[in-house]
């Protein structure tokens, strides 16, 4: 790396990282030696370190770091730290830098970003570029009548992937990451129950409907390269919409079958696309794009945001934040 000028090295010299880190998915010692490293290298002032608790799982912390005045935040944590982190800086215009914890890294998959060198992923968040994402919002009721607004970056909903999330054992996932998923999902199946609900799209009339799961996503890709959503843009201020309507196994059968075959196979080519505009639609499952969502619900729900369990709601309403996330990304 050429060195840097004495003009440079004043300019850098005024400029600040945060790090906001969930002391229990990360190696703290590796991450202080790696932004050291990288704040010594680039001619940075030292970093502020924020420490994220139970009760704040990262908001308070984004916020501050934008109070005092940092030009770059790291998040070190799981999913749902990158979340809360996300949520406080949105619209402030300071960078979000993604580092590798937790057994997701949602949005680094959606992004194409190979999180698997702490050293590596610090550099990046000193020295890469910058660009904007749409942020999904998110306001839900709860059954004793109060209210929360949230936001999230990869996907929200209820039915079998809230079922999922709420159903996985602590201690499986703790030892088996994802793979502690698949028993959870053989609970949440066994629900085979739809729910009806009122649904109001982009403002206009509201209409009535029965289904078993609805997830929004701002962005398409899941762990084990499952690609929920294909034609989810992360920029694109839409939420790529779909829901289940399964009819017995037969159909979650083609529900699974659709997913895997068609996204994760027949898209992936130029032979499968023109395979897959020969394909016929699947009743169980249906696709729609939006702005904005409001539903309300005949039962509480159990709805997540971005893997982690947000408990039941009666209703909520979800719209998009177009570019108001920055992302600091490879150069």
């Amino acid at each position: 790396m050429a060195a840097l000028t004495d003009e440079t090295r004043a300019s850098r010299s005024t400029r600040q990282a945060a790090v906001v880190y969930n002391p229990i998915k990360v190696d703290i010692d590796q991450l202080r030696h790696a932004v050291a490293a990288a704040e010594s290298r680039e001619g940075w002032r030292k970093s502020l370190w924020l420490e994220t608790t139970e009760e704040d799982p990262g908001v308070g912390q984004a916020r501050q770091a934008v109070a005092d005045g940092a030009d770059v935040v790291l998040a070190a944590g799981g999913d749902g730290t990158v979340r809360a982190v996300a949520e406080g800086l949105r619209g402030s215009g300071v960078a979000l830098a993604l580092l590798p914890a937790g057994t997701g890294n949602l949005l680094a998959r959606n992004l194409d970003m190979i999180l698997t060198h702490m050293a590596d992923s610090v550099d990046l968040a000193f020295g890469g570029r910058d660009r904007t994402i749409d942020v999904g919002v998110v306001e839900f009721d709860r059954a004793d009548g109060s209210t929360e607004e949230h936001s999230f970056l990869v996907m929200a909903g209820f039915g079998l992937d809230a079922k999922m999330i709420a159903n996985a054992r602590p201690e499986l996932k703790a030892r088996l990451g994802w793979i502690a998923y698949v028993d959870a999902i053989a609970r949440a199946l066994r629900d085979t129950g739809r729910v009806r609900m009122r649904v109001r799209v982009d403002g206009g009339e509201e209409r009535s409907a029965s289904v078993h799961t609805l997830i929004a996503g701002n962005c398409g890709a899941l762990p084990g390269n499952v690609l929920l959503l294909p034609d989810a843009e992360i920029d694109d201020g839409l939420f790529d919409i779909v829901t289940f309507r399964p009819e017995g196994f037969l159909g979650w059968v083609q529900i699974w079958a659709k997913i895997t075959w068609e996204n994760g196979v027949l898209r992936r080519s130029s032979v499968g696309r023109k395979l897959r505009s020969n394909d016929r639609q699947v009743r169980a499952l249906r696709y729609y794009r939006a702005k904005e969502l409001d539903v309300q619900l005949e039962r509480a729900e159990q709805f997540e945001l971005d893997g982690d369990p947000f408990g039941e709601v009666t209703a909520f309403r979800l719209r998009v934040d177009h570019d108001s996330l920055t992302v600091r990304v490879p150069a």
